[in-house]
């Protein structure tokens, strides 16, 4: 565990590093000097600073302190996202556009879109406030992005039945499992970012919720087995240029987060946690690496384990570190249009040695630009809370809505 929070702790010691020159550039620029800030970006363009290239090719693009030439604005455009070419090359191949960011606003754009402005066309907009709400639901998406992987898996199949839980001690007479080896599982997961550059960090800040539901579907009476509450509030810091060139860092994340399944006796299960995450890239790979710290909370009385009290406050799950540890490493692969996912994690005892493994894979659905065919499988403790406890095999297969690189 000490490896990971080190790996963790490792860019606050990059961060140190001496920028004065580019920051200077960089502060010409947004005060709108710029003449002063030219020289200053070109230099660190031609570097490699792919912030610096984009950041060029924005002035020639709008004859910022320059001549404007479409040509170096597209070359530059170019140059500034030529780390990211699996994203690119397909969109690039579609259009002879000079501008990059245009090309991706249209891309956000589409069918749906315009099927959206044509609804609310209806709507008398004459009254500039109205205007100006209509405006943020057709164009703004109210600022919500996906977070974590978004997936429907119909077919979810455990090698084992799952155990049943209960609120109340005593249920001698109720069944121990559930019906089926198989369900459907899902998650919804979405952030909202909050502000940016607040503490002159160019950070952002921003809340998250993610929530993953296991459906027994298949069964007679097709219960929810199981649904997790994720919410969290973290800020995200991108690393500076020497950095990124150094290390391959590219933003370190830390915050708040809880995680829960909202039942209540028995069956409750909830923990707190400070996290710290660093995210790295080298080419076609991501790692990000995470360390935590469970927030300590009160031991529940005697009289809820002896059955006498379900509902005693404290804490539901006092051993949840044994099993789930103190941290995890996130692989991601890119290989076309195929990602490979691989998540460890481990208590690193040497007694009572117990982690967990996944490993994931998606593709896009045939003419799909957002949509992936998604497969994972799972094995060993933690899949869900109410049976953290418990070593789960399982293969899940369905689709994505949305993949993250981290």
């Amino acid at each position: 565990m000490k490896k990971i929070v080190l790996f963790s702790l490792l860019p606050f010691y990059l961060l140190a590093s001496d920028i004065n020159n580019y920051n200077q550039g960089l502060n010409y620029y947004q005060n709108h000097q710029y003449k002063e800030a030219y020289p200053i970006v070109l230099e660190e363009a031609k570097k490699g600073n792919r912030e610096a290239q984009y950041l060029l090719a924005n002035m020639y693009q709008h004859g910022y302190g320059i001549k404007k030439d479409k040509n170096k604005a597209t070359l530059w455009y170019k140059e500034s996202s030529s780390s990211y070419a699996y994203i690119l090359n397909q969109e690039n191949n579609e259009s002879n556009s000079s501008d990059i960011s245009t090309k991706i606003e249209e891309q956000m754009s589409g069918s749906i879109q315009k099927g959206l402005q044509l609804i609310f066309s209806k709507l008398d907009t004459r009254r500039p406030e109205v205007k100006k709400e209509i405006q943020k639901l057709v164009d703004r998406d109210f600022g919500l992005l996906p977070y974590d992987v978004n997936y429907l898996n119909p077919i979810s199949y455990s090698t084992s039945k799952y155990n049943r839980h209960y609120s109340q001690y005593f249920h001698e007479n109720l069944p121990s499992k559930y019906e089926n080896n198989m369900e459907v599982e899902f998650q919804l997961s979405l952030q909202k970012p909050l502000s940016y550059d607040l503490l002159g960090l160019d950070e952002y800040i921003s809340l998250a919720y993610t929530q993953q539901v296991w459906w027994q579907t298949y069964s007679d009476s097709a219960p929810f087995r199981e649904t997790n509450y994720s919410p969290e509030i973290f800020m995200t810091i991108p690393s500076r240029y020497e950095v990124d060139m150094l290390s391959n860092l590219k933003m370190i994340q830390f915050g708040y987060r809880h995680q829960s399944n909202g039942q209540d006796g028995y069956r409750s299960r909830s923990w707190n946690r400070l996290f710290l995450s660093s995210f790295w890239q080298f080419e076609n790979l991501f790692l990000k690496a995470q360390a935590w710290y469970r927030i300590p909370e009160d031991k529940k009385g005697e009289d809820f384990y002896t059955g006498v009290n379900p509902d005693a406050s404290g804490d539901d799950n006092p051993d949840i570190e044994k099993y789930l540890g103190y941290g995890d490493i996130h692989l991601k692969y890119l290989y076309g249009q195929n990602q490979f996912g691989l998540m460890l994690r481990n208590n690193l005892k040497t007694d009572e040695n117990r982690g967990a493994v996944q490993i994931d894979w998606s593709a896009p659905l045939h003419l799909s630009k957002n949509s992936y065919w998604y497969a994972k499988v799972f094995n060993g403790y933690g899949e869900s809370l109410i049976d953290y406890d418990r070593s789960v095999t399982k293969v899940s297969f369905g689709f994505a809505f949305y993949r993250s690189l981290f």
